[in-house]
């Protein structure tokens, strides 16, 4: 989700909810502790030098159970977040500590904001050595050939 897209859903939210993609609920009384812009400028792994802008949340839960944060509180965050950092229109993550600090993604289910699973890749699999993948085959393809000889594809 891009920092848009949130602005658009809080202009129009009662209240202010996220949850984690099994449905665990991130606590009501959480806090934006952190706004920010975040560049990264690196090499991947085949010697492409590339950069990665995106715009951080930090959600962190305290022992304030009467706090709640409102959507109106956040856009105000987040135009003094425009104003003081310059933040432009950049992907959304969210670090939050389920555990351990993760960064997740951000989607908004119609009803909610939910932290999404961010994965790693290899960016360079052309020059690294990753094998290209083997292609899928039909369990009844493999039982429909008379024999299992050597270069036959059935095994």
């Amino acid at each position: 989700m891009k920092l848009s897209q949130l602005k658009s859903i809080l202009e129009n939210a009662a209240d202010l909810a996220f949850y984690l993609e099994d449905g665990t609920a991130v606590p009501q009384h959480f806090h934006v502790t952190e706004v920010g812009a975040v560049n990264k400028h690196f090499i991947d792994c085949g010697g492409t030098v590339r950069t990665e802008y995106a715009v951080n949340f930090q959600l962190w839960s305290a022992n304030d159970t009467d706090h709640r944060l409102a959507p109106a509180k956040l856009l105000h965050i987040i135009a003094l977040s425009e104003d003081k950092l310059g933040l432009t229109d950049g992907e959304i993550e969210v670090e939050y500590q389920a555990g351990t600090i993760g960064k997740y993604g951000l989607e908004y289910n119609g009803t909610h904001l939910v932290l999404t699973s961010k994965k790693t890749a290899c960016l360079a699999e052309d020059q690294c050595g990753i094998p290209a993948a083997k292609p899928k085959r039909k369990l009844s393809e493999l039982q429909a050939q008379q024999s299992c000889a050597p270069g036959s594809g059935c095994c």
